[in-house]
């Protein structure tokens, strides 16, 4: 059964299941949700505790052995399988013998795991522990919702966040949940019980901790963010990033929505369209690309992929472009902004 990182705690208070499966790439609510399934454990009295780290080459026959083999002091033990990876075929085959010899048993198994796609979830193995114990998908929070979430962990800490303090905190520590709770930690420290945080006292007191990547700056693209997308944008400079690198992620960006919008010309559905990439394009992907779409017609991508093809010319030193200022253009015109060079004809001519 899916339950979301937010409420495991409930889920678990009610009852620990035979098997948890926590499966992401959020390192903060990773770890949290993982303590969740620790804590119930102990509360139900399982004091043993045994970790098996899944690397190249693991022995699967442990996973076997660990939970046929009996403690000299508990009846009952956790079992927790690190995976780095995907389980692989004999991972599969184990993990699924395992959920089979289930009701004989009880320990409790959890798995930590990064995060699973849809086929991974489709297999027999997830199928058997899905249906015997709980799925915690974890996500990123949203750049949409990180205020509301850092607003909210600041009671956890004893402290007052209003929205504009937490857009603050928000934009020095962007995508990085541990970040941002080291902050609130610090700032509960600084600060009295129950104090209001203002956004002067965040400035003051919180380090610039925002890490940017190029897939960060697609996301802002295809939302839409156009302010956001100029703020990573200057990041990426400032840290160092290649501008091929940059170019090579829009671009890609770019003929990936020229396929969706050949697929809708020729009257196939959003789904359908998404499904044809290639890797797909997941369910909660699919609301950003259809924003992008409605804002950027055919003659739009065209044009702002000729400008990308002048950016690439740039690079090699076969054009006057200013590199990164046109970067920047073209990310913000693709957010339904209109960046300056992308909008120049001289921009459009080689040699220019």
């Amino acid at each position: 059964m899916k339950v979301f990182a937010d409420k495991l705690e409930n889920a678990l208070a009610s009852s620990l299941p035979a098997a948890v499966i926590v499966a992401g790439d959020e390192p903060l609510q990773h770890m949290e949700a993982c303590d969740a399934v620790r804590e119930a454990a102990r509360r139900d009295g399982i004091e043993e505790r045994e970790v098996l780290h899944v690397e190249a080459n693991f022995a699967w026959g442990r996973l076997t052995e660990s939970a046929a083999s009996m403690s000299l002091f508990a009846s009952r033990k956790l079992i927790e399988l690190r995976l780095s990876g995907k389980p692989g075929q004999e991972g599969a085959k184990a993990l699924k013998e395992y959920a089979d010899g289930m009701a004989n048993s009880d320990n409790v198994l959890l798995i930590a795991s990064p995060r699973l796609d849809y086929r991974e979830q489709k297999a027999a193995w997830f199928k058997a522990l899905d249906k015997a114990g709980l799925f915690v998908p974890v996500w990123p929070v949203d750049a949409s919702r990180l205020h509301y979430w850092l607003r909210d962990r600041a009671s956890r800490h004893n402290l007052g966040l209003d929205l504009d303090a937490a857009r603050v905190l928000g934009e020095r520590t962007e995508g990085n949940l541990l970040a941002a709770d080291q902050e609130l930690q610090k700032l509960a420290l600084l600060l009295p019980p129950g104090a209001r945080v203002s956004p002067q006292q965040v400035t003051g007191g919180v380090e610039d901790s925002a890490r940017f990547d190029v897939f960060t700056l697609l996301d802002a693209c295809l939302k839409g963010e156009r302010s956001r997308v100029s703020r990573i944008m200057s990041g990426l400079r400032g840290e160092g990033v290649e501008p091929p690198i940059v170019l090579w992620a829009l671009t890609r960006e770019l003929r990936l929505l020229l396929s969706l919008q050949q697929h809708l010309d020729q009257g196939q559905s959003l789904e359908h369209a998404c499904k044809a990439q290639k890797p797909p394009i997941f369910d909660k992907r699919r609301p950003a690309y259809q924003q992008a779409l409605k804002r950027l017609p055919m003659k739009r991508l065209h044009k702002l992929l000729l400008f990308a093809q002048r950016l690439d010319l740039a690079i090699k030193g076969a054009g006057s472009i200013p590199l990164w200022d046109g970067l920047h253009d073209l990310a913000l015109t693709l957010a339904g902004g209109r960046g300056p060079l992308a909008e120049l004809p001289s921009s459009y001519r080689i040699g220019a």
